[in-house]
């Protein structure tokens, strides 16, 4: 007897009595980074021997898409929801011609922590690559993000599965407005930052440049605030350094600047402002060398750093002699 199940929206016929376990065996998927939805309820990997598939189910199996090694040198390092890194720069995977380059461009930069998307498994071409085969989990802390999500629902459906996917509680919440823009809709993203870390999320909150809002996250648990620079691939810079000074000064958590980076002065802009880290995709993948343009943002955030460290001189209205005067002839 023959069933029928919508598997990640297409219709596809079954024995009755397939377990899940069975289905994945047959589509001859890894089990390990997989997540498996059964009519919108999450199945735990410990339950699919036993879960037989029953006509008219709907599944949505997904995992990991495009959405490095310690520097000695880098010894100044920070901290997030318990997690230490050497590396201030925080890299993205989507965007590249393949995902070959956006692992040299990975290496290049340095990054120890990547945001990766989460999308359904191409089951009609099971010979294309996976990100996971070139920017390794093993090697990269994977930040899975709710990139495309405009509600607090959808971030939410999400996030849960990418924690049944790959364990992962460390995530970018980030919900879009609408899609010219692409600025975060902050109401839903406080809900769903409060709904999350309740759950055991460990939360960093893509948001506006906004202090007040970054302070209603921060109290609603999130581990870490990403205030944007500019739109997300506008490559415009850091168009409201102001704000992006006050939010840094009266947070507790590390404030990462997400969104808007073009090139390297942007990133130690950002940096001399006092934020803990960057975070940028496009700026890399979008550069006609990207591999070079990563090398740059590395350099540009260690600058920048060392110069908010360092502690600027003074901005002055008129001119100040850098010789002495005394003893001129």
């Amino acid at each position: 007897m023959q069933i029928s199940i919508m598997l990640n929206g297409e219709s596809r016929q079954l024995d009755a009595g397939t377990s899940i376990t069975a289905l994945i065996a047959t589509l001859d998927l890894e089990k390990g980074r997989l997540a498996v939805e059964r009519n919108r309820e999450i199945v735990p990997k410990s339950q699919w021997d036993e879960t037989l598939l029953t006509d008219g189910d709907e599944l949505e199996m997904v995992h990991f898409v495009g959405g490095g090694e310690a520097d000695a040198a880098a010894t100044d390092s920070w901290t997030v929801a318990g997690r230490t890194f050497a590396s201030r720069l925080i890299i993205g995977t989507g965007k590249y011609k393949d995902y070959a380059l956006n692992a040299a461009a990975a290496e290049a930069s340095g990054a120890e922590m990547v945001t990766v998307a989460l999308r359904r498994v191409n089951l009609t071409d099971r010979s294309k690559p996976v990100l996971s085969d070139y920017v390794r989990p093993d090697q990269y802390t994977y930040l899975p993000n709710t990139a495309g999500c405009y509600t607090a629902d959808d971030a939410l459906r999400t996030l849960r599965l990418a924690r049944e996917a790959g364990g992962w509680t460390l995530v970018k919440l980030e919900i879009l407005a609408d899609p010219k823009t692409l600025y975060p809709d902050v109401i839903e993203t406080v809900r769903a930052c409060d709904v999350l870390t309740k759950e055991g999320f460990e939360v960093m909150a893509y948001t506006s440049d906004d202090p007040a809002i970054a302070k209603r996250l921060e109290d609603a648990g999130a581990k870490a605030v990403m205030p944007l620079g500019a739109p997300i691939g506008s490559g415009l810079g850091i168009r409201n350094p102001i704000n992006i000074r006050l939010i840094v000064e009266a947070a507790t958590v590390p404030i990462v600047v997400d969104a808007g980076v073009g090139t390297a002065s942007d990133a130690a802009i950002a940096m001399e402002l006092g934020a803990d880290a960057v975070l940028m995709n496009t700026a890399i993948a979008e550069a006609k060398d990207p591999v070079r343009m990563a090398r740059a943002m590395k350099a540009a955030v260690r600058a920048g750093r060392d110069a908010y460290l360092a502690g600027r001189m003074p901005v002055r209205r008129y001119a100040d002699p850098s010789s002495p005067l005394a003893g001129l002839i």
